[in-house]
């Protein structure tokens, strides 16, 4: 019998339109379709901040990602096709779709969950359960903004599948951020085949950075962007803990890029021979932020350990403008069936008095996934032209040794 992925594959193989499809963390790429006529990706050497020597607070996890957090499992579908000028419903195409499961053992197990919006200027879905129920129940998916329904639906339909809702209907939490700048947005070309990929191979391990998944046509402060992600350990009494966050960036302006505290941006932009900044308004971004936690926190706490996210925006230099949709989520993966159906739930609870170090944390994390996202990504040009620089990562090391503030 055809497996559902056999299946998925099947249908993304015969498509009529030919994309370049990557699904899962790095070591789990995928090509359905090799694009040979198509050059939107100019590579720099891979690294991630700390790799250029970046200084950061905190001690990071073995991987430094989300899926530090044991049962935590992400993947991507990245869609990249053709270039040129815009023609609606054809392309190019540079967009995708990221999802994290909290609880990958069993995704029909709520986790206890809070969320928090720096500024409302985008979508995502389910918040008002969270509110209400303080938990979060089965997988995240972001994505791009158009592309928020049928990433919804689609995850309904795999839940459905599978009988993994723990309601007789399910509300996931989908967001977006806008990637209209290089991609067709309005082409709608983010299909429930492309959102059951990313499903059917959510891994854990290292999870691949930059131009991937709904991380793929975005950018943010003056510069390439997409996913990034980053972990903390910290120590509470004699239990050892650990805290993850993976965003989808796209938000701010060049000026405002703020690097281990120096104003990289600024420093750039004082350079006349660089290109000046393409299209994308400063004002019009947004980031989704998604925090991850082992530490027994409840739903009032988690709350609290979202909005700390936003300090870790402020801290490479954004504000949430207007146009700015930056909306966080946290959840944490102690508690298991605490949402069981039945007259007692037993919880743990880390006191509230205890709790600083995992806002530090939190605060850290946000950080250096946000830098880890503009390191990862590479230059790309997608709809009419529009191209969107990476960070060169010489320059940025030469303006950090200015300013001693590079790790040898």
């Amino acid at each position: 019998m055809q497996t559902r992925r056999e299946a998925i594959m099947k249908e993304i193989s015969g498509t009529e339109n030919s994309y370049t499809f990557r699904f899962g963390c790095v070591a789990a790429v995928l090509v359905a379709s090799v694009l040979t006529s198509v050059a939107p990706v100019m590579a720099q050497q891979d690294a991630r901040a700390r790799d250029l020597g970046v200084p950061f607070d905190g001690s990071p996890g073995p991987l430094n990602a989300i899926t530090d957090v044991s049962g935590v499992r992400v993947a991507h579908t990245t869609l990249i096709q053709g270039d040129g000028e815009l023609r609606v419903g054809e392309g190019p195409v540079r967009t995708g779709v990221t999802v994290i499961f909290p609880r990958w053992e069993d995704p029909s197990d709520p986790v206890f969950s809070g969320w928090f919006a720096l500024n409302g200027n985008g979508e995502m879905t389910g918040t008002t359960w969270i509110e209400e129920s303080g938990f979060l129940e089965g997988p995240i998916a972001i994505t791009n903004t158009h592309s928020v329904g049928v990433v919804r639906d689609a995850i309904i339909g795999w839940q459905a599948e599978r009988g993994l809702g723990f309601q007789p209907w399910s509300l996931p939490v989908v967001a977006e951020t806008y990637d209209g700048s290089l991609n067709d947005i309005n082409g709608f070309h983010v299909r429930p085949e492309h959102v059951y990929a990313a499903l059917e191979n959510a891994a854990s391990g290292p999870v691949e950075e930059g131009n991937v998944g709904g991380g793929t046509g975005m950018r943010c402060l003056g510069f390439k962007c997409g996913i990034g992600t980053s972990s903390r350990i910290i120590e509470l009494g004699e239990e050892t803990y650990t805290v993850g966050v993976l965003v989808q960036a796209n938000f701010g302006g060049r000026r405002q890029l703020t690097i281990a505290g120096v104003p990289v941006g600024q420093e750039i932009i004082s350079d006349e021979a660089l290109a000046p900044e393409t299209p994308q308004a400063p004002d019009r971004g947004s980031i989704i932020i998604i925090v991850a936690t082992d530490v027994p926190l409840l739903s009032h706490q988690l709350k609290r350990v979202a909005r700390r996210a936003s300090l870790g925006v402020a801290r490479t230099g954004g504000t949430a403008g207007n146009g700015s949709g930056d909306i966080f989520v946290a959840f944490s993966t102690a508690n298991a069936s605490a949402a069981r159906s039945r007259p007692l739930a037993e919880l743990t609870m880390l006191s509230n008095s205890r709790i600083t170090p995992v806002f530090d944390a939190t605060v850290e994390a946000t950080e250096e996934a946000i830098i880890n996202a503009l390191i990862a990504a590479e230059t790309m040009v997608g709809r009419d032209g529009n191209r969107s620089e990476a960070l060169d990562h010489n320059r940025l090391r030469a303006i950090l040794e200015r300013y001693n503030r590079l790790v040898q």
